[in-house]
C-alpha cells in the first residue's frame, strides 16, 4: 500500500501543470459557496430549504411511536399520554419530570441541532440574497422576508425552550468564533422582532392565504407570529409590556379580510349537522384558505403525514389500513375535564376528539379519547397514505391573541369581547352569542384574560400552545371531574401534574443537551439541571 502511495505522489509531481489544471476544476457533485448565489434560482432554492428545516422540523420530525418534537412540552404538561411511552424515554422523563441534559441528551440534541441548522441556512440566505445577480429588488426583499421569518421562528422556539441561547447571525465560513456564548433572552427577542418586522413591513409578502400563495409565507403569517411574540414578551420571563404592539399586529391580520372563522352547517330545521360542523370542515380541509394562517404542507407521494395514525389507539390497528396506530397524543382525564361536556361542541364525539368505532356489524366499540381532527377517512380506511396539511397557526389563535392583548392594553372593550366571543360562540353552539357577550362584558380585565386563557387551552389543543402559555403566565390550569368545564389557574411552581409529580421553577426551561455543553465550553447549563 505504501509503495502504491509513493508511486501516486511521484506521478502527481511529474504531471506538473496539467495536474494543477485538474485540481482547479469545479466539483460536479456539489456546489461550493463561491458557485452558489450566482443566479436567482440559487437564492430561491436556499429559501425553499427553510420550509422543511429549522422550526418547521419541530412539526415534521418524529414518527408514529415517538410523536413530533413539538409534542414534548405537551407531554411535559402532564395532560397528554402516548401508548408507546414504554419504549420512548423522552415521554417518560417529561411526564415524570426527570428529564435532564444527560438522560435526554440525544433527543435534546436533535431539537437543538435542528433549530440551529435552520438558522445557519437562513443566515446564509440572508447574507447572499442581496448580492445575487438577476434578482429584482422585489424578489430580493420577498426572499429576505421569508428567510428572516424562518430565522425568527427558529430562535423563537429556542428562547422559549432553553432561555438564553447563542445568538448567531452570520454564516460559519471560517473556524473563527466557533464557541459562541449565550445571549440574554432580551437580545434574542430583539433579533426575533427585528426579523419579523422586516418580513411584515419590508418583505413585500402578499396579503393572501398560504394555500393561495403556493404554500409560501405571507404577510399574515409573519404578522401572526410577531403578534404572538409580543404577547410572550409581555409575560415571563421578560415582562416587557408589549400588549399594545401585540394588539396592533393581531388587528392587522384580522382587518386584512383574508381570514375568517369557518361556520357550522345546519339543516332546514335549524339543527346542527355534526358531520358538517366547523371542526369537521377543518378536519376535511374545507377551510384551508380562511381558517389556516400558517400550515405545514404534506403531499402523497412526496411527503406523507403520520398524524392520522394518532387518531386511533394501538388496539385498533387491525381495523384500519395502517399497519400501526398509536394513541400518541391522548388527552388525559384532567385535560378533558376542562371542557363543558354538555355545551362545548369541541368535546362532543367526532368533533375535536372521538372515542367510538362502528365495526360494520352494528357494534359500537369504545376507546379512550383520541384526536379526531387528524382523522383522514381515505387514509384510515382505504389507502394508509395521507397528505393532510397540519395547522400551526389558525384564525382562532389570532382572535384570542387580539382579545388578550386589547384587554391588557385598552381594557375589556367591545372589540376585545367580540374577538373572544367569536371563538367561544362557535364552540358553545347552543348558546346565543349575545348572552356570551353580555357575560364577558361584565368582567374585570384579570377575569376576562383568564377567560381567554381557558379558550386557548380548549381551542388550540392541536396547535401545541399549552405549555408555552403556562410558561409565559406562570399559571397552571386545573379542573375537576364534576366541574362542568370550569378551569382554575394556580401558581405553576409547587403544582402537581397528572402523574403526581411536582413542578419546580427549573421545569419552565428544558436542559441544554450534554453534548452541546461538551462541544461549546462557553455554554452554561440551565439552573437546576
Amino acid at each position: 500500500m505504501k509503495y502504491l502511495n509513493i508511486l501516486m505522489v511521484i506521478s502527481l509531481l511529474l504531471t506538473g501543470a496539467s495536474c494543477s489544471d485538474f485540481l482547479e476544476e469545479k466539483p460536479r457533485d456539489e456546489i461550493s459557496l463561491d458557485q452558489f448565489f450566482t443566479e436567482p434560482g440559487h437564492a430561491e432554492n436556499a429559501v425553499n430549504s427553510l420550509y422543511r428545516n429549522g422550526a418547521p422540523n419541530m412539526y415534521l420530525d418524529g414518527g408514529v411511536y415517538n410523536g413530533k418534537k413539538v409534542m414534548l412540552t405537551q407531554y411535559l404538561s402532564g395532560f397528554f399520554d402516548n401508548e408507546y411511552k414504554g419504549q420512548e424515554p423522552h415521554i417518560q422523563h417529561a411526564q415524570q419530570l426527570t428529564l435532564n441534559g444527560s438522560n435526554l441528551d440525544d433527543y435534546m440534541a436533535g431539537i437543538w441541532s435542528s433549530l440551529y441548522t435552520g438558522i445557519a441556512r437562513a443566515n446564509n440566505a440572508i447574507k447572499y440574497i442581496p448580492t445575487t445577480p438577476g434578482l429584482t429588488e422585489a424578489q430580493s426583499n420577498r426572499l429576505l422576508g421569508e428567510a428572516k421569518f424562518f430565522r425568527a421562528f427558529a430562535y423563537y422556539f429556542l428562547v422559549r425552550l432553553y432561555g438564553e441561547v447563542p445568538l448567531v447571525t452570520e454564516p460559519y465560513e471560517s473556524l473563527d468564533n466557533l464557541f459562541v456564548s449565550q445571549s440574554s433572552v432580551a437580545d434574542v427577542y430583539q433579533l426575533i422582532t427585528d426579523d419579523l418586522k422586516f418580513a411584515v413591513n419590508e418583505g413585500g409578502l402578499p396579503q393572501a392565504a398560504m394555500v393561495n400563495n403556493g404554500y409560501r409565507i405571507t404577510q399574515g403569517v409573519a404578522a401572526t407570529l410577531l403578534a404572538e411574540v409580543y404577547l410572550n414578551m409581555s409575560g415571563y420571563p421578560l415582562q416587557d409590556n408589549k400588549f399594545g404592539e401585540a394588539a396592533a399586529m393581531a388587528k392587522k391580520v384580522i382587518e386584512s379580510g383574508v381570514y375568517s372563522l369557518t361556520q357550522h352547517s345546519y339543516d332546514n330545521g335549524g339543527n346542527l349537522i355534526p358531520e358538517e360542523s366547523a371542526y369537521n370542515k377543518i378536519r376535511k380541509e374545507q377551510a384551508l384558505a380562511n381558517e389556516y394562517i400558517y400550515h405545514l404542507e404534506y403531499f402523497i407521494g412526496i411527503s406523507t403525514t403520520v398524524f392520522p395514525q394518532w387518531s386511533y389507539p394501538v388496539s385498533f390497528a387491525s381495523e384500519v389500513k395502517y399497519a400501526i396506530t398509536n394513541g400518541g397524543y391522548q388527552p388525559v382525564d384532567e385535560f378533558v375535564w376542562g371542557y363543558d361536556a354538555d355545551n362545548d361542541l369541541r368535546i362532543q364525539n367526532k368533533q375535536y376528539f372521538h372515542n367510538t368505532y362502528e365495526d360494520g356489524e352494528g357494534n359500537t366499540v369504545e376507546f379512550p379519547m383520541t384526536p379526531y381532527i387528524w382523522h383522514d377517512d381515505d387514509a384510515i380506511f382505504e389507502t394508509a397514505n395521507s397528505g393532510k396539511d397540519l395547522r400551526a397557526y389558525g384564525y382562532s389563535d389570532i382572535l384570542l391573541i387580539a382579545a388578550e392583548a386589547v384587554a391588557k392594553s385598552e381594557g375589556v372593550t367591545a372589540e376585545a369581547v367580540d374577538y373572544l366571543a367569536q371563538v367561544r360562540s362557535r364552540a358553545y353552539w347552543k348558546m346565543d352569542k349575545a348572552d356570551i357577550v353580555n357575560h364577558l362584558s361584565g368582567l374585570t380585565v384579570d377575569e376576562f384574560v383568564e377567560e381567554v386563557w381557558k379558550e386557548r387551552y380548549r381551542e388550540l389543543v392541536f396547535d401545541f400552545k399549552l405549555w408555552f402559555d403556562i410558561a409565559r403566565t406562570r399559571k397552571f390550569p386545573t379542573s375537576t371531574e364534576n366541574g362542568n368545564g370550569a378551569i382554575s389557574f394556580v401558581d405553576f411552581v409547587g403544582q402537581s401534574n397528572s402523574w403526581g409529580k411536582t413542578f419546580e421553577a427549573k421545569h419552565l426551561l428544558l436542559p441544554l443537551p450534554e453534548r452541546e455543553l461538551q462541544r461549546n465550553p462557553n455554554l452554561i447549563q440551565n439552573e437546576g439541571y
